[in-house]
């Protein structure tokens, strides 16, 4: 019986409403799996529209992304956007793990170069392999035109960028190439994203920006994480996390609360949803879910 096909997000942005998404990432053993399993049942309560599921460096959580894909939309029902990265892999593979895919009823990939493996400095495509994600998302497209693809956006710049408005060249290769929307890295001035929005437009890129956001859960998490992906953390926001220092129940509190914020406010100035890194932690993800019903 062939696997029941998701419905493509680009039908949903169509809809002229924001979208509410979240990314899941494989965990390393079973256990890990058993803990994804309950976080993503108790989430399933709020209709999120789609979610993601990242792909490791060099393919190395490939089985557990396509184990975690499946669950999630088979036994659970959501749209699933599995991530694709170029990563460790030839182009043959990638067309064959496309065809897996597409056979497997996603019809949505997040369309990414990948991160260097771990211990190396620099990014090196795999023997016939591809170096920028623009070739993935050409590659995606010639194979299956019908694939919706989602592709990153860093409105701080990526790390690797020389400047913002290479940046913005590389991001705009995305979209000609047939890249569907983009989604931010995390970021925590709502001023920042509506800069970068801006920017995008300027240059010609009308795609659907979805804002990421990720609350703070772990002061010592978040700033290794925004030192990597070279985010800035507000002063307010930092002045906040040392008053709470060690308290992780005040931590996640305060991480809730500003996210609460960042949200309403890009909902209320017409952002096309938003794309919550939860860190397979169901909590906050409910916390937000709660706090933008009321």
């Amino acid at each position: 019986m062939p696997a029941r096909a998701d419905r493509p997000i680009s039908a949903l942005f169509a809809e002229n409403r924001p979208l509410r998404s979240l990314e899941f990432f494989p965990p390393k053993d079973d256990a890990g799996v058993e803990a994804l399993r309950a976080t993503a049942t108790a989430l399933k309560r709020i209709p999120w529209d789609f979610v993601s599921v990242t792909y490791g460096a060099g393919g190395t959580t490939r089985d557990r992304t396509a184990q975690i894909s499946s669950f999630l939309k088979d036994e659970l029902g959501f749209t699933v956007m599995p991530h694709l990265t170029c990563v460790g892999h030839s182009r043959t593979e990638l067309t064959d793990l496309a065809d897996r895919l597409c056979a497997d009823g996603f019809r949505n990939i997040m369309t990414l170069r990948g991160d260097a493996p771990k211990g190396e400095a620099t990014f090196t495509p795999a023997p016939d392999g591809l170096r920028y994600a623009s070739e993935l998302v050409t590659l995606l497209k010639a194979r299956h035109p019908a694939f919706c693809l989602g592709v990153g956006g860093y409105p701080e710049k990526h790390p690797e960028a020389i400047s913002l408005d290479a940046d913005l060249d590389a991001l705009k290769r995305k979209v000609d190439a047939g890249a569907d929307f983009v989604t931010t890295q995390l970021f925590f001035d709502n001023a920042i994203y509506h800069r970068f929005v801006e920017k995008c437009r300027t240059a010609g890129i009308t795609v659907p920006i979805v804002p990421g956001i990720m609350p703070v859960l772990s002061t010592k998490q978040i700033l290794r994480i925004a030192t990597l992906s070279g985010s800035v953390l507000p002063t307010q926001l930092t002045r906040r996390l040392e008053v709470a220092s060690e308290d992780s129940d005040v931590v996640e509190f305060i991480g809730v609360d500003w996210a609460l914020d960042q949200i309403r406010d890009l909902i209320a100035h017409g952002a096309p949803g938003y794309h919550l890194y939860i860190l397979n932690r169901a909590r906050s993800a409910l916390a937000l879910a709660a706090g933008l019903a009321a």
